[in-house]
């Protein structure tokens, strides 16, 4: 089989304003990005449709080295909805360049199951990411000419909130000193880099619905403390205006096409560990709009990414999923059942069994929100029949959930058409239940904590550092309490422990910090170690990209 650059490079596409006539969306409401892309407006969106419509979640069971397939799914069920002859249209973030020039090498789908054009997705693409980069560190930029230039007049502040961002993976620039040398330098202080999708801007691209709404939340960013502990925002140096031109554009989101030409809005890109995991509300809006149905994301697992769906996203944008599919594979199963990673390609239908602990849980917890689920079995070409077998046994005979194989990485549309028939027969016959969230807004921040923990994670005991109470404390005092919590932490286990393959119910989770994202109006407490700047590994896939013959190689 080809590779997934090759695909897509073979992949006649059709040119984006077919793409905008089949949807119906007023041409004047578009800009295109060349001949294969294009911008939506936002006033695009149809908030009757958005309602009609419905609304279809894919997450998965916690990943693995081995990885998951989501969004080959989420790819793959939008062209099996297509194939059946129904409307569709696939929301998904954007790939950041730190992890597909560090481990991943893209995420754009895989095999026959792709949004493209590929590689301008997964790199540069409309400068969506240059611009929430370039937004967060102009702010930090004139925050530090502030204190320059203000600290005459005795301002200054005894704690800074703010730090600069980068789209790559750097561990070098985790901490750093900045204002080094003459004092025209700037002020010296400890700061540090986090990478782009770990920025609050991010968030707040994700959350904003005008650009009058996307100025009130730059304005309300809490960058940092006064001595006399008055918190200091970025409307107090009057900038929110100047933050928002850079802005502007990138609130759009992005039309482009699956390589069977299925229409695809992508948008926006937090990571689901240290962020929200979800694209942006006006992709989805905009998706539900033009598409009967609406096919969108949340990662990594649902643990992490679903559950930040309902509790934050749909909370704030007031959507309503009509059903879950979560994503299983073999090899993850077996990960989970304690096999080896050397040795997961091997028959083993005893790991297999062990392992399905993991798919109980996270099927018990997305039925916690009055979810209907679907389990979407992603195969492999090595997958033995008897080994899925076992899991379809185990999903309707055990779990009494639907079960359907998809096989869009190697057959495109046609290998999803029964997932697709499934999803479509349970939204009209069972869909899921009105939303139910796990906390109320008016609860504690420790009462909020504590749901997510201790319903989701399975954790017996919470723990909070000196540095996390004194920020509880903060939050009381600026009024915020009522903000939804996103809690950072790793995804390769239901536990703080990223090694814990196993059940880890009755864990003791420990909060070290909580950030305030004022503008996204949201918490986002930290739960162990969790670092907001990854590194590379020993053999980054940097060293595996290049142009050859002037075509692009190494992306998938």
């Amino acid at each position: 089989m080809k590779s997934d650059i090759e695909i897509a490079q073979s992949t006649v596409l059709r040119p984006i304003n077919d793409i905008i006539g089949q949807l119906g969306i007023d041409p004047e409401k578009t800009e295109g990005y060349g001949k294969y892309i294009a911008k939506v407006d936002i006033s695009a969106i149809q908030e009757e449709a958005v309602r009609k419509h419905h609304l279809i979640l894919v997450t998965a069971i916690s990943p693995t080295k081995a990885g998951i397939g989501k969004t080959t799914v989420s790819v793959g069920l939008a062209l099996g909805m297509n194939a059946i002859g129904k409307n569709a249209v696939v929301a998904l973030r954007e790939p950041s360049l730190g992890p597909c020039f560090g481990q991943k090498g893209g995420a754009a789908g895989g095999g026959y199951a792709q949004v493209l054009p590929m590689d301008k997705i997964n790199l540069h693409f409309t400068g969506d990411f240059h611009a929430i980069t370039s937004a967060n560190n102009m702010i930090a930029a004139l925050l530090d000419n502030y204190i320059y230039q203000h600290a005459a007049d005795g301002f200054a502040l005894k704690e800074v909130l703010w730090k600069r961002v980068l789209d790559i993976n750097d561990r070098a620039l985790r901490h750093i000193v900045t204002g080094l040398g003459p004092r025209t330098n700037g002020m010296i202080a400890e700061t540090g880099f986090d990478i782009t999708p770990a920025s609050e801007i991010m968030a707040i691209m994700c959350f904003a619905t005008s650009v009058e709404d996307l100025r009130r939340r730059i304005g309300n960013i809490l960058l940092g403390i006064q001595y006399d502990g008055t918190p200091f925002y970025v409307k107090d140096m009057g900038v929110e205006g100047a933050i928002t031109v850079l802005l502007k554009d990138a609130l759009n989101p992005n039309l482009v096409q699956t390589t069977e030409g299925t229409p695809a809005m992508v948008h926006c890109g937090p990571f689901a560990n240290i962020a929200h995991g979800c694209n942006s509300v006006v992709a989805t809006r905009c998706a539900l709009t033009y598409g009967d149905y609406a096919i969108t994301e949340a990662g990594f697992g649902a643990d992490l990414g679903a559950e930040k769906f309902y509790d934050i996203k749909c909370r704030k944008a007031g959507l309503q999923p009509d059903l879950t599919v979560l994503v299983v594979t073999l090899k993850a199963l077996k990960m989970h059942g304690g096999a080896s990673y050397d040795k997961i390609n091997e028959s083993n239908i005893d790991a297999v069994k062990k392992g399905m602990w993991n798919l109980d849980k996270h099927v018990e917890n997305l039925r916690r929100f009055g979810q209907t689920v679907v389990v979407a079995f992603n195969r492999y070409a090595d997958d033995s029949y008897e080994e899925m077998e076992a899991v379809r046994r185990h999903c309707e005979e055990d779990l009494h959930v639907m079960f359907a194989v998809n096989d869009a990485y190697a057959e495109g549309g046609k290998g999803a058409a029964a997932l697709a028939r499934m999803v479509v027969g349970a939204v009209e016959k069972e869909p899921s239940e009105p939303l139910q969230l796990l906390y109320q807004d008016e609860d504690s921040v420790e009462d909020k904590i504590a749901a997510v923990a201790k319903k989701i994670y399975g954790a017996g005991k919470i723990v909070y550092s000196k540095k996390a109470k004194q920020q509880l404390q903060l939050i009381e005092q600026l009024g915020i309490s009522r903000y939804p919590v996103c809690i950072a932490k790793t995804q390769y286990s239901f536990s703080t422990d990223a090694k814990a393959y196993g059940p880890t119910d009755g864990f003791t989770m420990e909060i070290d910090d909580i950030v305030i994202n004022n503008g996204a109006e949201m918490l986002v407490p930290v739960a162990g170690s969790m670092m907001r700047m990854p590194g590379l590994p020993k053999d980054p896939q940097a060293n595996h990209i290049d142009i050859v013959d002037g075509n692009i190689v190494g992306l998938s």
